[in-house]
């Protein structure tokens, strides 16, 4: 009788961790999915007061937060590149739409590298420019971006448009490590979206 007891014993220990190996796996498998499914179709905000962002369609992504002053509503529009640049190969180049209560306020391209100071004579304001080639579909030319703070390049109205209804959109520039090009697939976006956030339509490629 005893021994019936003892094996009665093991067998209940053995199907309670049975039990707990088979409740952990679930639960690995669910945290599992709902990484992978916020991984397709969004993804943590890096910024303390902007919600996490939402698919825009295609490989945009879209995040939402208000000011805390003014009460503005702020939307921003993020594509990543299809490549890594030589120096970082963590970080992919980048460009953000910044909108505001219905406008656009900034474009602007992150190649994810230090940049070296301005390239090209100012603009016609004093700001400091770098140049850069452009490609749009089979359109293709060249734009001074003005330079902010040795990391990013603020862009034109017309590229962004053009961006915005392409298949192909590519940005070559000096770097440290010589030229390189950002590689975009921005098609998909979901133009009626940034449309209302933006103010902004897409249009065919502009030199202007």
């Amino acid at each position: 009788m005893k021994v019936s007891r003892l094996a009665n014993k093991a067998s209940m220990r053995k199907a309670l961790g049975s039990g707990l190996a088979a409740r952990a796996a679930l639960f690995f498998v669910v945290v599992g999915a709902a990484a992978l499914a916020c991984a397709q179709t969004g993804a943590m905000s890096p910024y303390q007061d902007e919600a996490d962002g939402v698919s825009a369609g295609g490989k945009w992504l879209e995040f939402h937060s208000d000011d805390k002053m003014t009460g503005a509503k702020k939307v921003r529009f993020e594509i990543q590149s299809d490549n890594y640049f030589r120096e970082d190969p963590e970080y992919k180049p980048r460009v953000n739409l910044y909108c505001s209560d219905g406008k656009l306020k900034l474009a602007v391209f992150n190649p994810g590298v230090k940049l070296g100071p301005p390239n090209r004579p100012p603009g016609w304001w004093g700001q400091m420019q770098w140049e850069v080639m452009v490609r749009v579909d089979d359109s293709h030319y060249f734009k001074g971006w003005n330079w902010m703070r040795n990391h990013s390049l603020s862009m034109d109205k017309g590229t962004v448009r053009g961006m915005m209804g392409a298949q192909v959109f590519k940005v070559e520039l000096p770097t440290r490590s010589g030229r390189q090009i950002a590689e975009f697939s921005p098609s998909g976006l979901n133009l009626d979206r940034v449309r209302q956030a933006c103010d902004l339509t897409a249009k065919k490629p502009s030199k202007d």
